[in-house]
This record gives C-alpha cells, structure tokens and sequence, in this order.
C-alpha cells in the first residue's frame, strides 16, 4: 500500500479536482487528504472503499502497488 497516495493524488488531478474539494467528498479535512497523499496517514477501509467508489476503481487497484490504475 506504499503507492495509495501516489494514487490518489494521480486520480485527483486527472479529475481536476482539489485537495479540498476531494476532502468535502470524503467528509474529512483537507489536510487529511494531503497527508494520505503524502503518505504520512494511511486511510481505514471504510475511505478506501469511498475513495474507490469516487474514481470508479477497485479497492485492490488501489491498495495493491503492483497493480496500476485504468487509463
């Protein structure tokens, strides 16, 4: 799970979305967002899944590093 939020930041932006507009959508802070980003906080399973459900990916794309995300 070390590339979760190398993944979300690529699926934030590719959907023109900021850190704060993705944070309002989750219904955390943004700073939370930043730091999943950043890798310094690591989501629960409940935000994985809402995450996925946001960008219509798979909880595996998201979480397993060897697996990349749909273009």
């Amino acid at each position: 799970m070390e590339r979760l939020g190398e993944k979300l930041s690529a699926l934030r932006k590719k959907r023109g979305l900021t850190i704060r507009q993705l944070g309002e959508m989750l219904g955390v802070y943004h700073s939370y967002v930043s730091q999943i980003e950043k890798g310094k906080k690591t989501p629960n399973a409940a935000m994985i899944i809402k995450i996925a459900d946001i960008f219509g990916v798979t909880t595996d794309q998201l979480m397993r590093d060897e697996l990349e995300l749909d273009e």
